[in-house]
């Protein structure tokens, strides 16, 4: 083995390191998910979302598919990606209360099942980096529900919808690589971040008006934005 090969083999095997922290960062939110902590759950997610956000450009940056072939970093994302994205958000469902008892394991067992499934799908994404169907953030929306807690029957009936949309030939925004719109997508992923930041701050429920009225128009962007996919 070339002298020379050695940094390059180790940088890009601490790339890969660094993306399985989330996993690390996704089990203690798990553990604040089982214990009904869930500011504290929200927290440690957030830490795991910026790892996220950042191992791409750092795997690309030290070419990590060349210097360490045997580690499958596409695999190694999704599977962080289902910790923090699915499992831990279906516990804090579970033990928050937000569905009706004789319903909410069940619920929580679809949404798992039916989550695999789409993480499974080579057509998750179309050509220009939509997510085709609902993309499995049901860590987003577990936030919704304990931030706006409407009744058991609305959140069942909201999260049995938003699993059905996994499937459903509709597309939702990538914040970080749709194209359309960037500039503005950043901006309003900015804010989002901000008022989800204050919300946990602030214990999720009892975040003010203002914060809650934040989140609620920056969801109604991202769900609208589909409709200006095709606009040139």
């Amino acid at each position: 083995m070339p002298r020379s090969a050695m940094p390059a083999r180790l940088a890009g095997f601490l790339v890969h390191c660094f993306t399985a922290c989330g996993a690390a960062l996704g089990l203690a939110a798990l553990f604040a998910a089982a214990d009904g902590r869930f500011p504290a759950m929200f927290a440690w997610l957030g830490a795991a979302f910026v790892v996220d956000a950042v191992d791409g450009t750092l795997a690309r940056r030290y070419k990590v598919e060349e210097t360490v072939p045997h580690i499958d970093g596409v695999v190694l994302d999704l599977v962080v990606d289902f910790l923090t994205y699915v499992v831990v958000p279906l516990v804090a469902l579970w033990r928050s209360g937000l569905l009706a008892p004789p319903l909410a394991v069940f619920v929580c067992c679809v949404v798992a099942t039916a989550s695999a499934l789409y993480f499974a799908d080579k057509r998750m994404k179309t050509h220009d980096l939509w997510f085709r169907g609902f993309p499995a953030i049901w860590n987003v929306l577990v936030f919704y529900l304990l931030v706006l807690r409407p009744g058991p029957l609305a959140a069942t009936l909201i999260v049995i919808a938003a699993a059905g949309l996994m499937f459903v030939p509709v597309v939702f925004v990538h914040p970080l690589r749709v194209v359309r719109l960037r500039l503005v997508t950043m901006t309003a992923t900015g804010a989002w971040s901000a008022a989800a930041i204050a919300a946990v701050e602030q214990g999720l429920s009892q975040a003010d008006s203002f914060i809650k009225a934040a989140l609620i128009a920056v969801a109604l962007y991202f769900l609208a934005l589909p409709l200006f996919r095709n606009i040139h």
